[in-house]
């Protein structure tokens, strides 16, 4: 059993066609999403009509909740230490990609799960219950195991920190893998970045893409926040607007 997990694309639709074109080319039995579909990018509308057109099933993101339900970005940052001028920043890219993308395609969001679960392995955007916060990288594995044990998976994959990772633990789950990012790598590595688990085994797979091409698709997309998106994509790591 192959399975690919395709997560935070954040509205990059190059990268989005890159993954997929390789996607062919592996040619897994399964493909899953991690959330995060739209919001940021260039092409929210192209994103999620394409995930939902492949048929991939997936999990809500922090970013695709706070489209469907802006209470939730209230929430988040009411208990956080960052500069409310970071807040208003997002409040305002949230508004226009909710505008875009229009109720249809926000009723369908909103029905995504917090998990998926296979025999094989379960998907979480960050963790258990909790689609905003992940675990910080010095986590202990015990720790690690009390947050992701009850998914009862040999293997836990997860998104959010646009970090790629793999960690192999003694207990439940025996491995932790991060996906890694398809629209906003943060990790210094411009590449798209997606997990193929093969018959259990995970490798973080890197996709090349036409870079150049996405930033001039944010340049012309005339939606706020596309130079801050287009910032992070150069850098490919997080910054301030």
């Amino acid at each position: 059993m192959r399975i690919a997990i395709v997560s935070d694309i954040h509205g990059n639709w190059t990268a989005l066609q890159a993954v997929v074109a390789d996607l062919r080319t592996v040619a897994p039995d399964v493909v899953l999403h991690g959330g995060d579909l739209a919001d940021g990018g260039s092409s929210p509308i192209e994103v999620v009509d394409c995930v939902r057109d492949l048929g991939w099933a997936g999990v809500l993101g922090n970013t695709d909740e706070m489209l469907v339900r802006p209470e939730a970005l209230e929430e988040f940052a009411s208990q956080s230490k960052a500069p409310p001028g970071l807040w208003d920043a997002i409040r305002e890219i949230a508004a226009a990609t909710r505008a875009a993308l229009g109720n249809e395609r926000l009723k369908w969001i909103a029905q995504l799960p917090l998990a998926v679960t296979l025999p094989e392995v379960a998907l979480v955007h960050a963790q258990p219950g909790d689609c905003w916060r992940a675990p910080a990288a010095d986590t202990s594995d015990e720790e690690l195991e009390r947050i992701y044990g009850p998914l009862g998976a040999p293997v836990v994959a997860y998104g959010h920190t646009h970090l790629p990772s793999i960690r192999r633990m003694r207990g439940t789950p025996g491995v932790l893998v991060n996906a890694g990012s398809v629209g906003l790598p943060y990790d210094g590595d411009r590449r798209a970045s997606y997990l193929l688990l093969d018959n259990g085994e995970p490798s973080v797979q890197r996709v090349e893409y036409d870079a150049e091409r996405e930033l001039r698709r944010l340049e012309a997309c005339g939606l706020p926040g596309a130079a801050w998106t287009a910032k992070v994509l150069k850098a490919s790591a997080p910054t301030m607007p």
